[in-house]
């Protein structure tokens, strides 16, 4: 997204440079000078104070003093407006900045002759580092750079996860000065108010420190298979198009979630202070299974549902997709889910938790009403395709 000069002085109307009449003066004019005087001063005494003051701007200041028809006179130059003393007292932010960046790292990935940038952060001192699935892609060539002016080095995509937006990277360790990973924290004890700081590099800039608070928990945002995340922490800490992939820090610089994506409003494409980032406990089950080289498995239902119409509880199918596990036992558009195994379903967020704490190839009992009246198939869950049908 292309920045916006800043704006500058002459961006304001030309009048802004015209002097201002001069105010009246009861006392009378003073005598003339004598001739010799008149003709010293000629026509520099009459140009127009409007005239000095724009040559001023221009030339990039303005000298105060007195001027001289003396060439072996030199007129006097303003002095530089003095500083404040003492030093500005540190904030905590200065901390974790000073801390944490050094392990904040831009991503950089082309794809055939297309190109993107993101953020990531090492976890580990064997070179391993976070990022959003969305930065990666079908990335051909991955590349990391350290820090602002070092040289990017290749890294290697282990492994990528669409469902949680989460992708892990590796670079050879002897490749970089350093590695200081950053802590993951137990992103449940994280609460509203919390202090959140979210460093990254936006816009193309380079790192960049933003910070806020914790202004949501528990939201969901849709990841980039289709599919929804859970347990999303909201904050409204800036975060912009190139920050996906990089931390969110907890007051002591822990990491409590992976910035990934941010509310828009109209057309614009920049951040109005909802941000969303992928908790951190989410990381914490995911990243080892992408290190160990597993497929991860998600058991699926086969249905989008919705809450009923005029209030009442369960989860009204909306869709089954054909030859789905759902669509196998008989189940339709219109019924009611309304139990999983005993456990009641009271609308379509308890329905997938439910649904989360169970296995791909699992039998389970489903509850719903259709009409008047209440049944019960069994239901063998299938595995998660890996987008939406």
């Amino acid at each position: 997204m292309p920045l916006r000069a800043p704006s500058l002085w002459t961006d304001r109307p030309d009048d802004w440079l015209t002097a201002p009449p001069a105010a009246e003066d009861p006392t009378p004019p003073a005598p003339p000078p004598p001739p010799a005087a008149r003709r010293r001063l000629s026509h520099r005494a009459r140009r127009p104070a409007a005239v000095l003051l724009a040559a001023a701007v221009a030339g990039g200041a303005y000298a105060a003093g007195t001027q001289s028809d003396d060439p072996g006179r030199t007129a006097t130059q303003a002095a530089a407006l003095p500083a404040a003393s003492g030093q500005l007292a540190p904030s905590k932010i200065n901390a974790i900045y000073a801390r944490a960046g050094k392990s904040v790292v831009s991503v950089q990935v082309a794809s055939g002759r297309a190109t993107a940038s993101g953020t990531g952060f090492v976890i580990d001192r064997e070179g391993t580092i976070v990022t959003n699935a969305h930065v990666v892609g079908d990335a051909d060539t991955t590349r990391v750079r350290f820090d602002d002016g070092d040289t990017p080095v290749q890294a290697r995509v282990v492994g990528t996860d669409p469902s949680t937006d989460l992708a892990v990277l590796r670079v050879d360790p002897s490749q970089t000065r350093d590695l200081t990973p950053l802590a993951l924290a137990d992103s449940k004890k994280v609460k509203v108010g919390d202090a959140a700081i979210a460093i990254g590099y936006p816009l193309g800039l380079d790192r960049t420190a933003t910070a806020g608070i914790v202004s949501g928990l528990e939201r969901e945002i849709e990841a980039p298979n289709g599919f929804r995340i859970d347990e999303v922490i909201q904050t409204d800490a800036p975060i912009n198009p190139g920050n996906s992939g990089g931390p969110l820090l907890d007051a002591q610089g822990r990491v409590i979630g992976v910035n990934s994506q941010i509310a828009t409003s109209g057309g614009g494409g920049g951040s109005v202070g909802i941000g969303f980032a992928v908790p951190s406990d989410t990381v914490r089950e995911v990243v080892p299974k992408l290190l160990a080289g597993q497929s991860i498995e998600r058991p699926w239902l086969g249905v989008s549902t919705a809450r009923p119409t005029g209030g009442g509880t369960g989860a009204v199918v909306q869709s089954a997709t054909p030859g789905g596990p759902a669509a196998r036992a008989q189940i339709e558009p219109g019924d009611v889910l309304t139990v999983i195994d005993g456990t009641a379903i009271g609308d379509p967020d308890e329905l997938a938790e439910a649904l989360e704490r169970r296995s791909a190839g699992e039998r389970v009992t489903v509850g719903f009403r259709r009409g008047g009246s209440e049944r019960t198939v069994e239901v063998t869950l299938g595995t998660r395709p890996a987008s939406t049908p």
